[in-house]
């Protein structure tokens, strides 16, 4: 069984020591001029092949780029009805692993851990994977019981000290910070923050370029933290649900590529564009049906990279779960859908040159 070992979870931390680290006091940035309010229209090359259950079952991806031949990348996303999938970049289901239900998952380096809210008899627990990078297939390491009931779940490698963390959330509110230790097929875990973000989140995206912690309260907004263990948990609003904002509950998936972060705005079928470094809001898109696949509604999870990935994602690529899988393509149970990179940075990157100028940050994001 797993190898995990818990901590006493401190009341108060101190702030973070690092300037660069930490997050603003100042307000997010307004919207910047002529901001687009209807979005632009992208549509995706490649679908996956269906979930293996029916009704609301694919919820999360994650892309994990290949060390070695990134054409050999792959993509894995949860059914959170029983199962992790994991595709290839063709769409094709390469494995399936049972017994989890994971509603999200993320991936750093050779680690996956998925957030299943249904394990250790409905109190939740972050299952750990490692990826094999020849048969890019998951071996199981260990489930780690949480505090929170996990239900939504990202990764963060500090570029302070180089300590893997998770950040398991619940519908609860609730939200814990857990620094994970993976050697070999070792896997030693210790609680170091515990804090309520008010009503329910999922979506979360930590940053390693700004040393930032997104987090989706799903009736709100997106909230910005300090993703550091002694960030405290003072926060600004980046975006919001309510008048002014941009955003229509509920606020799920959240990720960034390039100089871009993306977050699934839920009730409008589409997705807001951000600068990463200031936040300022630049419009949206949606992925509508094309002659490869049908698009993307009612999303909950997304992943993206801005590495390149072979000749089919030569500048990156965006995930979307679609909760409505039609023609053309597979039909059926819900999937995910691939857009190349390119196709969205086009339309948002014109003032910092080519398409695609971005280029590759940190953790190939």
């Amino acid at each position: 069984m797993s190898s995990f070992t818990s901590s006493v979870r401190a009341a108060t931390l101190p702030v973070a020591a690092l300037a660069l680290l930490a997050v603003p006091a100042t307000p997010a940035p307004a919207a910047a001029a002529g901001a687009a309010s209807v979005p632009v229209s992208v549509t995706a090359t490649v679908e996956t092949a269906p979930v293996s259950h029916s009704g609301d079952a694919a919820d999360d991806p994650a892309v994990w780029v290949h060390p070695t031949d990134p054409a050999r990348s792959v993509v894995v996303a949860t059914d959170k009805k029983g199962a992790l999938e994991v595709y290839d970049m063709t769409g094709a289901r390469i494995q399936r692993v049972g017994g989890d239900h994971g509603n999200n998952v993320d991936v750093r380096g050779d680690v996956v851990v998925s957030a299943d809210d249904e394990a250790t008899g409905g109190d939740g627990a972050m299952h750990v994977y490692r990826i094999d990078p020849g048969t890019r297939r998951l071996t199981w390491l260990a489930d780690v019981p949480t505090e929170v009931t996990a239900h939504g779940i990202c990764l963060y490698t500090s570029p302070a000290t180089g300590r893997l963390y998770a950040f398991p959330n619940s519908t609860s509110g609730r939200v814990e910070q857990w620094e994970l230790a993976v050697e070999g097929d070792s896997v030693r875990a210790r609680s170091v923050r515990l804090w309520d973000a008010g009503s329910a989140v999922e979506g979360c995206y930590a940053d390693e370029t700004t040393g930032r912690l997104y987090l989706g309260e799903e009736d709100v907004g997106v909230w910005v933290y300090g993703a550091e263990p002694d960030a405290g948990t003072a926060r600004t609003l980046l975006d919001s649900t309510g008048p002014g904002g941009h955003l229509s509950a509920d606020v799920e998936g959240i990720t960034a590529a390039g100089n871009r972060l993306f977050v699934s705005s839920q009730g409008s079928d589409d997705f807001t564009v951000y600068d990463r470094t200031g936040r300022a809001y630049l419009g949206r898109f949606s992925v509508t049906g094309g002659r490869a696949a049908d698009g993307c509604e009612d999303t909950d999870g997304i992943d993206a990279t801005a590495a390149g990935l072979g000749p089919a994602f030569p500048q990156g690529v965006f995930v979307c779960q679609d909760g409505s899988n039609r023609t053309p393509g597979s039909s059926g149970n819900q999937n995910f859908k691939f857009v190349p990179l390119q196709h969205i940075t086009a339309h948002f990157d014109r003032s910092a040159g080519p398409s695609g100028a971005a280029g590759r940050t940190e953790g190939s994001r």
